[in-house]
């Protein structure tokens, strides 16, 4: 078990997880945020929050340090963090948010707010991802596995790993950092290897990847579901084959994160001769924040010792306004004050300077002993223009089920919210390449989100009194994305469109003819 057995041989141990397994989730995050808080007091950022004067807190019994460290903090979005505090990372400066200066800024894909975001990520931040993706790789010890496994290579399809470098920072794609950084001992199993990561081009690196093929022996496929699919169909198209598995016979799991796997599930197993291992991962631009930790679970566990402290939003009215901007008065709960089955943003303060930051995800915790949750969605990626309340999850959930009974592969879809007349409609872009009865396929999507969503199925009584479903190829998505710069990586095509970006779509379309 070469894998496991190098870890084990360097020295990595389960320390960390038995210690996340066997603490209580508010022991496990007062030490984290000590610990960050210690780090960062030195700093601009920590002068002014008193950081020094809060720390003393901790010395308490019981969990009013959570109190302390949030007063007279604001909640920061990326605009008021970068406008406030980043902006001046990026021209050199040191001692900011974080010890020290920043390296490298990860640039995020824009699917919500600013057209480009740089999220620093500091040398600890590194090594905290490094440190996860350890322990999601020693988990794989709790899956019913063959030992030839351990010996097989890891296609890590990401970012390219030639960062631009301006004079004082490197800036890329998260998955090129990380993987630029990998320790010594990975090479032995990493894929596609050095020289094909560096590649920019993400047509090129695909070529690349389908000629050396052949020469591989791999059993772990990890990135976006999209990009993986195109792969593995040229890969079957190039050589002639029926599956992957006839030139990766080893295949046996499939690491994904970024967005949800259900509406690609159908058409990925169309190109497998046998079933995968499917493990989630929530690998943001901000941090590595969870990962499957157990087989045939949905749910993700939030590491809690590692380098990130977690605040959660009530994802309610009263907290977030139409266009899911968090109000300045959101009420704010620490880990020991959540519920299961509610929804929740996610706060985030981190060792790469990062503080009480919305990620902009949206989480509903599973099991709070265990801190395991699921995604349900954006902040700003729900539709709501009447009360419908629809959430990426029941959107995802719906496509999911309506391509099942029809048998079709969808692989993207996205919905606007319109003006109907004085009320409202939803329309939807669905990207599939097979016969469907468009008509058929948007009566049984609503029909799904009627089953899923109380709210959906009032306004759709009410208010929302119109669904249209326009069917696309499939390519559409991708010249899409290709026009935006936004081919590949950890890139992925949003659920719902608003604003200027809508347009942008729309616009895009009646020039194809598709209007």
């Amino acid at each position: 078990m070469a894998i496991l057995g190098t870890l084990l041989k360097r020295g990595i141990r389960l320390r960390e997880s038995l210690e996340q397994e066997y603490s209580s989730p508010i022991e496990l995050q007062k030490r984290e945020l000590k610990k960050l808080m210690i780090a960062a007091s030195k700093t601009e950022f920590g002068r002014k929050y008193g950081f020094g004067e809060k720390l003393k807190e901790f010395k308490k019994k019981g969990n009013t340090f959570y109190e302390t460290f949030k007063q007279d903090m604001p909640i920061f979005d990326y605009n008021k963090m970068y406008d406030e505090w980043w902006h001046k990372l990026q021209e050199g400066e040191k001692n900011i948010t974080w010890p020290g200066a920043i390296k490298y800024f990860a640039m995020t894909s824009g699917t919500s707010g600013a057209t480009s975001k740089y999220i620093p990520i500091s040398y600890e931040m590194v090594k905290a991802i490094r440190k996860t993706g350890v322990r999601q790789i020693l988990t794989l010890s709790k899956y019913e596995l063959p030992d030839r496994l351990f010996n097989t290579g890891i296609l890590m399809l990401g970012g390219s790993t030639d960062l631009e470098f301006n004079g004082t920072y490197f800036s890329g794609d998260l998955s090129g950092i990380t993987a630029g950084n990998l320790p010594i001992w990975f090479q032995r199993f990493y894929k596609p290897g050095s020289e094909i990561a560096r590649n920019k081009n993400w047509g090129e690196k695909l070529e690349k990847i389908v000629d050396n093929a052949p020469n591989w022996d791999i059993g772990i496929i990890v990135g976006v579901p999209a990009w993986l699919q195109i792969l593995l169909e040229k890969i079957i198209e190039r050589y002639g084959l029926k599956s992957i598995h006839d030139i990766w016979p080893n295949l046996k799991i499939f690491v994904h994160g970024g967005v949800s796997f259900e509406p690609y599930k159908k058409g990925f197993e169309k190109l497998l001769d046998r079933p995968l291992i499917y493990m989630e991962t929530y690998l943001a631009s901000e941090g590595f924040l969870a990962f499957q930790a157990l087989p045939d679970r949905r749910s993700m566990r939030l590491v809690l010792n590692n380098g990130i402290f977690y605040e959660f939003i009530p994802f309610k009215d009263e907290n977030f306004d139409d266009n899911g901007e968090v109000r300045p008065d959101a009420q704010t709960l620490s880990i020991d004050q959540v519920e299961e089955g509610k929804e929740y943003a996610i706060l985030i303060s981190t060792c790469a300077g990062a503080w009480r930051y919305l990620i902009g995800d949206v989480i509903k915790f599973e099991s709070l002993a265990e801190a395991e949750i699921v995604i349900t969605g954006r902040t700003k990626h729900f539709l709501s223009l009447c009360g419908e309340h629809l959430s990426v999850d029941n959107m995802n959930k719906a496509v999911e089920l309506a391509s099942e009974e029809l048998n079709v592969d969808i692989r993207e879809f996205t919905v606007i919210g319109v003006p109907h007349g004085n009320l409202f409609a939803h329309h939807w872009y669905i990207g599939t390449d097979d016969e469907v009865d468009s008509g058929r396929l948007r009566n049984l999507i609503d029909e799904k989100l009627k089953s899923l969503n109380d709210d959906y199925i009032v306004e759709r009584q009410h208010a929302l009194k119109d669904v249209d479903v326009r069917v696309l190829p499939q390519e559409t998505f991708i010249e899409y994305m290709r026009l935006q710069g936004k081919e590949g990586g950890q890139n992925k095509f949003p659920r719902v469109l608003k604003g200027d970006k809508a347009e942008a779509w729309l616009g895009f379309l009646k020039e194809k003819g598709f209007q």
